[in-house]
């Protein structure tokens, strides 16, 4: 079994695989404010914050990468003066590393306030409905505002049910011309700028997509468009035809997609990196993620159970002893001790499941890892919270 790598310190962005098992690798990331081992799943802060949880809570799930938004941070409240109060890293007193999104998801998820064109997209906010212009030009001035590790490109996400002549279209005058604009802002200072691969669910317009993308000097590539109403077996497919462009020595981010299941499908597929809203939306409405899947922990069945959501996992709510009967309680009192306890659970589930995923990668025995996981996790365990999708 080879050994688990260090987690990397401080400097210019690198990225270095170090096991490969199959097509899952594990690997390390390194940014300016520290780094991570791969596959990493990444918690969505937003608006400059992780829902319910302390940085400090935050770290103590095992989450070394949070997310900021440029759209939501351009609204409210605004990148200049992020700037002037010395950066997102200091404005949220997160020393670790952040990856800032572009906006390109807005387009798609704000699709009935905003307005389309060959340079860009002018949104009506949905604070106090001024409108706001989001370019690469915009887009990527608001990032260096903000400060981040790791930039986004802008692009243009669409639905799931667009047509093939749509997403010809959106690649050729928007997606691609953005995306390589977007190369002329990169900053001289170690942090990275990553492109999004686009296509709809047609294989052919993937592949020129990221054989376009992969000639220019990007740090790092996403798979965006996914998780947006397909089919599982289109996702997989997407995913699948994705992976297969991106060079090796290049990190794969798949955006916006949190499902345990998907989490490690993709990671057999060769993902690197993840995000989503999934286990920090769905613990402030009552559910847990556990290996035998999602618990609603509202349910009567747990009024008068006194176990822990899981006794093996360190997580705060675990480890203090938080019983189910508890948490049920603070959810019916609307206390909001109880999304902070499970927020902090489904964090540190997730990033278990990388632990471990890690640790199959390195002895060679994913592919039984990963079949005992996908086994035992229900296939058919909805998740009625999730919003997720890039």
């Amino acid at each position: 079994m080879s050994s688990l790598p260090l987690e990397p310190g401080a400097g210019p962005f690198a990225f270095d695989v170090h096991a490969e098992d199959g097509r899952a690798r594990v690997g390390t990331l390194r940014t300016p404010h520290g780094g991570a081992l791969t596959p990493a799943f990444m918690a969505v802060g937003t608006a400059a914050t992780v829902k319910a949880l302390t940085p400090a809570q935050v770290r103590g799930t095992g989450t070394r990468i949070v997310l900021g938004n440029t759209y939501h941070l351009a609204v409210r409240p605004g990148s200049e003066r992020i700037r002037r109060l010395g950066g997102l890293h200091r404005f949220m007193r997160w020393d670790g590393p952040i990856l800032t999104d572009s906006g390109g998801f807005q387009v798609f998820s704000l699709a009935g306030t905003r307005d389309v064109d060959a340079d860009g997209v002018t949104f009506r906010n949905h604070v106090d409905g001024a409108l706001l212009r989001l370019g690469p030009d915009e887009a990527m001035k608001i990032q260096d505002d903000l400060g981040s590790d790791i930039a986004m490109v802008f692009d243009e996400c669409l639905p799931a049910g667009a047509s093939r002549g749509d997403v010809e279209r959106s690649l050729e005058q928007r997606t691609l011309p953005w995306e390589i604009r977007s190369l002329s802002h990169r900053r001289n200072d170690g942090r990275a700028v990553f492109a999004i691969g686009q296509g709809g669910f047609h294989a052919d317009l993937r592949k020129a997509c990221l054989s376009e993308l992969v000639r220019h000097p990007f740090d790092g590539f996403a798979i965006g468009g996914l998780s947006v109403g397909e089919s599982h077996s289109d996702f997989v497919d997407m995913l699948d035809v994705s992976t297969s462009m991106i060079p090796r020595t290049k990190p794969r981010y798949l955006m916006g997609v949190g499902s345990p299941r998907e989490l490690v499908e993709a990671v057999g597929l060769g993902v690197d990196m993840f995000d989503c809203v999934l286990p920090t939306r769905n613990a402030r409405n009552a559910q847990a993620l556990t290996f035998d899947g999602p618990m609603r922990l509202r349910n009567a069945v747990h009024a008068d159970d006194d176990r822990p959501i899981d006794p093996e996992c360190p997580c705060e709510s675990c480890v203090g002893g938080f019983s189910r009967a508890y948490l049920r309680h603070l959810f019916a009192a609307n206390e909001m001790l109880a999304g902070t306890l499970v927020t902090a659970h489904n964090l540190t589930f997730l990033q278990q499941v990388m632990k471990k995923a890690r640790e199959a990668i390195l002895a060679g025995s994913f592919g039984n890892w990963s079949s005992t996981f996908l086994g035992r996790y229900p296939a058919e365990a909805g998740l009625p919270d999730d919003v997720t999708g890039r």
